[in-house]
């Protein structure tokens, strides 16, 4: 017994991480979808340890429809609505609290038991139950942080900050990050490898990708996806008129929608030439995971464009962000990946 609680199943803690990378990647598109749909703000309340249950029964629904009539939303924009109609924008929004629920106990109780069963000592991969704590406090604060974007859209305007929306987001793509990042360490410490932690200049590419992700975010806050319809100029233009009408002009490239649009299509650019930049400086490593990144990043900048055309319709705005994370996924992997 003393043997088995001094080797940790490094093995079943990385599937596991993997488990919960899949978990987080569904909830991101979840939460897109959610927010494409319009159906973040139907649930006006956060009961984040007793609200496991739909509504079972009519007076349920009587209940949580009659709160959701009380709200902005309702009196500005859905006032049409009936209680049917109600019900199609709910299940989202419960889903996505819901898979976050689950989230939470698919991560708490293996991380539990790994720890007090093995007690996954820090020599085996630097600090790895340090990290494992610090990504759990992360999705507890994720979840309030989720409130607190919605509790935004609940005051006075129906529509939720660009800024909690953001910082949202961008929150749940660091823990997907952190979680994929160590659980692709523990991969390298079973193998034993010596080379190198990644190939030359992945780090740099992630932080880029997700620093393009946010000002994505920030165009999905302003409702920015559906204004500036035309590539590559902006209405006829390379900076869209107005972009630094402000004051003071700080505020333009976080508030300012055909600013803060722009930054995003020129982040967007950088990326993919950093992208392909990444492969060829990388090409005699046999990286795929680099290979990968080039792909992903240029599929991901023709959805971009894709997006614009379209006026971020529906599913062309949601395959968007899902390539987003296929990308951010792919540059995270080219970090931790050793040469061959």
């Amino acid at each position: 017994m003393a043997t088995a609680r001094s080797t940790p199943p490094l093995k079943a803690i990385e599937r596991w991480l993997y488990v919960c990378c899949a978990l987080v990647f569904a909830m991101v598109l979840l939460g897109g979808i959610t927010r494409l749909t319009e159906s973040g703000l139907s649930i006006v309340h956060w009961k984040p340890f007793t609200g496991w249950l739909p509504p079972l029964n009519d007076a349920d629904w009587a209940q949580m429809f009659s709160a959701y009539r009380d709200s902005p939303e309702f009196r500005q924009l859905n006032f049409w609505m009936g209680i049917e109609d109600f019900k199609k924008i709910f299940w989202l929004e419960f889903l996505h609290r819901l898979l976050g629920r689950v989230i939470g106990v698919v991560y708490l109780l293996p991380f539990l038991w790994f720890v007090i069963r093995y007690r996954l000592p820090g020599n085996i991969y630097s600090g790895l139950t340090g990290r494992l704590t610090f990504l759990f406090i992360l999705g507890g604060l994720q979840g309030a942080l989720g409130w607190y974007m919605v509790k935004s859209g609940l005051v006075d305007q129906p529509s939720v900050s660009q800024y909690r929306l953001a910082a949202h987001l961008g929150l749940a793509v660091a823990i997907y990050g952190a979680m994929l990042h160590t659980a692709a360490g523990l991969r390298k410490a079973m193998a034993a490898s010596t080379g190198p932690s990644g190939v030359r200049g992945a780090r740099g590419i992630s932080v880029l990708i997700f620093i393009t992700m946010i000002w994505g975010a920030l165009v999905s806050g302003l409702d920015g996806g559906a204004v500036y319809n035309t590539f590559p100029l902006m209405d006829g233009h390379v900076l869209p008129p107005g972009a630094l009408s402000m004051s003071p002009w700080w505020l333009n490239p976080f508030e300012n929608i055909g600013t803060v649009q722009f930054l995003h299509r020129l982040l967007a650019v950088c990326t993919a030439i950093a992208a392909i930049w990444l492969w060829w400086r990388n090409r005699k490593r046999n990286s795929r995971a680099v290979v990968f990144v080039a792909v992903f990043a240029v599929f991901q900048f023709c959805l971009g464009i894709a997006t614009i055309l379209s006026g971020a319709t529906l599913y062309v705005a949601w395959a968007h962000q899902g390539g987003a994370m296929l990308l951010f996924s792919a540059a995270v992997w080219s970090w931790r990946e050793s040469s061959a």
